[in-house]
């Protein structure tokens, strides 16, 4: 009888393991073939805007530095080289307690050009979070419009005209994202496993997102937001330690909408070792989960009922794919050593298999946007899931004991920079 229960009990949890595994596959899927639409429409849009004349406004660029030393030069000259008119912008670089030699870099760039200012907030006041930071800065400008660069950016020269001329074209528009390529995607497996996942977030969760449900979200670097609407939310929540994700939600509230367009592109440098990889990845789920606390409860009272559904999908994300993979490979392992045999009738070998090879399958997709579909990506996505991807299960469950265990206190971590490569890869 305990066997006979035993049995229904993995064949219930096997069940929906399947169900959930292929809702995301399916709905991946989706999202994907909405996003290779969402690319070739922004392809003749960026044709149309490079044929039209705008009254470009003023805008100020923000950069968060601490400890930026690496990066900043290279970072800087690629502000300095947008083609949006020279008088219209300013570049204000607000240093967070650097002890690298950081703030005497830009002091350099600030005898040489106007439009850069260095912002030093004052020993006893740093440390306390990019969102602090962006709070510092922008009480510093009066710019009618704010972009929000990484340290670590090289932004392409038309990358901030085209943010700002969906701007002008669109006022329901709250903020405008571009895309972000890994300029270091060469350098080991690591970068190279980061730039799959950032571009397939993009091209998919990203793209796909805004075509279909007209929603994606501010990705921390590479983006323009209105001041008039950052004043109304007044400004980034400082307790939040994905400052981007927090303020993507008030957007929408407010009844704004986020566009992304793949053609205003920077270059940015992701973490080159395991354990950098590890702290910026933690935070991120930790972000997260403030976030899902913090916006839970509200979202039965959004006027958006579709908006609704995808925020709460997108506060689930992580747990969902925590849940399909820890059942996938538990089921996996205990059929493989024979401790289990699922007694429901059906070709759950083939719909494994099927699975697989539609995860990759929509990878790919997503690469081709960018040009990087090929037999070597193959092999990586393939290598990626039995590797990269099982690794998520330990900074997902990490970031919970931490949070509703341990009750550690959530603190900003920044991701250590590396040598800044010679130009994009």
């Amino acid at each position: 009888m305990a066997e006979t229960a035993l049995q229904l009990d993995l064949s219930i949890f096997f069940l929906l393991a399947v169900i959930i595994i292929w809702f995301m596959i399916a709905y991946q899927l989706v999202l994907t073939l909405a996003g290779y639409f969402h690319f070739l429409r922004s392809m003749k849009e960026k044709k149309q805007i490079d044929g039209m004349t705008f009254d470009f406004p003023r805008v100020s660029v923000l950069i968060p530095a601490h400890n930026e030393g690496k990066v900043i030069r290279r970072t800087l000259q690629a502000m300095l080289a947008f083609d949006y008119p020279h008088e219209n912008y300013e570049v204000l670089v607000i240093d967070d307690g650097s002890t690298d030699g950081t703030g005497a870099i830009v002091e350099e760039f600030v005898s040489c050009d106007r439009r850069v200012r260095l912002i030093t907030i004052p020993k006893g006041e740093g440390g306390k979070g990019k969102s602090h930071v962006l709070n510092i800065g922008l009480k510093q400008t009066r710019a009618e419009f704010i972009a929000v660069y990484d340290a670590d950016n090289t932004p392409e020269p038309s990358s901030l005209r085209y943010l700002m001329a969906q701007m002008l074209l669109h006022r329901k528009l709250g903020a405008v994202i571009g895309k972000f390529r890994t300029s270091n995607r060469n350098r080991n497996i690591l970068t190279r496993f980061i730039n799959i996942e950032t571009l397939s977030f993009q091209s998919i969760l990203q793209a796909g997102r805004w075509k279909l449900f007209r929603v994606s979200t501010l990705p921390g670097t590479n983006f323009v937001i209105r001041r008039s609407l950052l004043e109304k939310l007044g400004g980034w929540d400082e307790e939040a330690i994905t400052e981007d994700y927090e303020l993507s939600i008030r957007v929408y509230m407010e009844g704004y909408k986020i566009k992304m367009i793949p053609y205003a592109i920077t270059h940015e440098q992701e973490p080159e070792t395991w354990e950098v990889w590890r702290q910026q990845r933690t935070r991120w789920v930790r972000g997260n989960n403030y976030v899902a606390l913090k916006f839970l409860k509200e979202i039965p009272m959004f006027k958006n009922k579709l908006l609704a559904v995808e925020v709460l999908y997108l506060l689930s994300l992580y747990y969902v794919f925590f849940f399909a993979i820890v059942a996938s490979d538990i089921l996996f392992i205990l059929s493989v050593v024979s401790l289990i045999a699922i007694p429901l009738p059906g070709p759950y070998t083939a719909v494994w298999i099927l699975a697989f090879v539609l995860f990759i399958l929509e990878i790919l997709l997503a690469l081709s946007y960018d040009r990087e579909d090929n037999l070597k990506q193959i092999v990586l996505v393939v290598m990626m899931y039995f590797t990269y991807c099982q690794l998520w299960i330990y900074i997902v469950a990490k970031a919970l004991y931490l949070d509703l265990i341990r009750r550690e206190k959530r603190t900003w971590v920044k991701t250590i920079r590396f040598e800044s490569e010679p130009g994009p890869e």
